[in-house]
């Protein structure tokens, strides 16, 4: 079990962050998974809004305007724990879940269940260079995308974690329900799973 002690020490790393400093790290992240080739066929990929000092992924966004399909996390009404992907369209309604994070709202939501992702870029509290990843603590993540640990040949979605590299640790002990990202992308390094 993660010490909660890290997790606040690794979440108040990232909020320490300047502004520009964010900024700057977010453009790196994009210049270097976009020459990555990581996401280059992807064509539904899911983000999220960040908050607290995650590194924000809207320059990725942007880059790729046009060419996709974007997806954000919601948290899945009658499936505790759980999250569903929603199109983000250009009228999308907002509103606050309950963890005062901004959500599409809406009674004619497009909703795709993971399975139908390319990509699911995702936020992290600490990562290791093998791609272990500490989220929040509440485990909407691991859950939901579940069944990848029964994959075999099922390759979809790839699960690329965003992260500032002060967020990086030498090393993490997963827990048996964690799921390992396929990378992590950093403003000094691209990290990858090995095969």
């Amino acid at each position: 079990m993660t010490d909660p002690l890290l997790r606040r020490r690794l979440r108040r790393a990232r909020r320490e962050l300047s502004q520009r400093a964010q900024r700057d790290h977010a453009a790196a992240v994009c210049r270097r998974l976009l020459s990555s080739g990581l996401i280059r066929s992807a064509r539904r990929i899911a983000f999220y809004l960040p908050i607290a000092g995650e590194l924000d992924p809207t320059p990725i966004r942007e880059q790729l305007r046009g060419r996709r399909h974007w997806y954000l996390p919601v948290l899945r009404p009658h499936t505790p724990g759980r999250l569903w992907f929603v199109h983000d369209a250009p009228k999308t309604r907002w509103r606050r879940n309950r963890f005062g994070i901004l959500e599409p709202s809406g009674r004619y939501r497009q909703i795709v269940p993971p399975q139908g992702l390319h990509v699911i870029l995702v936020p992290l509290v600490g990562f290791d260079a093998h791609c272990h990843r500490i989220g929040m603590g509440a485990g909407f993540y691991d859950r939901s995308l579940a069944f990848l640990r029964d994959r075999r040949h099922w390759q979809r979605p790839r699960l690329i974690g965003l992260a500032h590299e002060c967020q990086r640790l030498d090393a993490i002990e997963p827990e048996p329900w964690d799921l390992p990202l396929d990378a992590v992308v950093t403003e000094h390094a691209l990290y990858q799973r090995g095969p």
